[in-house]
């Protein structure tokens, strides 16, 4: 099975503009066993299928790389919010080791496994914080800190933007990872992202291995952002901006 998992995550990897070392591919086989024995005494995926992790966890997290060019040449400090099992922040991590990546998500146990993980596979500049993004996007130790903002956690573009933007530098980027049709997202997402000082710079749709369409939404901040962003928890995704 090792072989085959190689093999596959090879050409995904590959197919996306990655080329990874055999240590590389090691530590992404070793994510995928303490990822599916985790899994079954904790709900961290639906998708445990091997071909299924490599194409929708592993590739797709790799998809950055399409609008983030130098991606493989910067190191970069990120934020991955709302990581849940750690993506798409640990097989970045694993592929772009000189990033600063850090590892954001509202339920400890999630934590756990991700220090788990990150020791497991010996990750250096990576760490994780428990808390909601609300309560740390106004924290002066992580607001307007970070060149990249990613997500791939389900929300709204509107609330999704003001759980993220808060954290990224003035001329840095969010990029959350969408999949189906965006038409209704953008049109209320665009103003939100506006009075969060923001603007989408493009969109970039694609298909995975035997999926449906994924886009990644380049939105690039622009100006600080005013203190009343982001609000009390809870009201992004009770009342989104528009």
């Amino acid at each position: 099975m090792k072989e085959e998992f190689i093999c596959l995550l090879e050409k995904e990897a590959e197919s996306m503009g990655v080329r990874l070392t055999e240590k590389q591919l090691e530590q992404f086989y070793q994510y995928y066993e303490i990822l599916i024995e985790t899994n079954k005494v904790m709900n961290l995926t639906a998708i445990t299928e091997m071909g299924d992790v490599i194409v929708k966890h592993f590739a797709d997290s790799f998809s950055l790389l399409r609008v983030v060019q130098d991606l493989n040449e910067k190191d970069y400090c990120m934020i991955d919010v709302g990581t849940g099992a750690g993506f798409p922040g640990i097989p970045l991590k694993i592929a772009f080791p000189q990033l600063k990546i850090t590892l954001l998500d509202s339920l400890n146990k999630r934590i756990k496994f991700l220090n788990q993980v990150t020791e497991l596979l010996n990750l250096d500049y990576i760490k994780t914080i428990h808390g909601r993004a609300e309560d740390f996007g106004n924290n002066k130790d992580y607001r307007e800190a970070y060149d990249i903002c990613v997500s791939r956690a389900v929300a709204n573009l509107s609330t999704l933007s003001e759980y993220c933007l808060p954290f990224v530098k003035v001329g840095g980027l969010f990029v959350p990872y969408k999949s189906g049709k965006l038409e209704e997202e953008l049109v209320n997402g665009k103003g939100a992202i506006k009075k969060l000082s923001a603007e989408i710079e493009c969109i970039d749709s694609f298909q995975l291995t035997n999926c449906d369409e994924r886009s990644l939404v380049k939105i690039r901040k622009t100006d600080h952002l005013n203190k009343r962003y982001p609000r009390k928890a809870g009201l992004p995704s009770k009342e989104p901006l528009k």
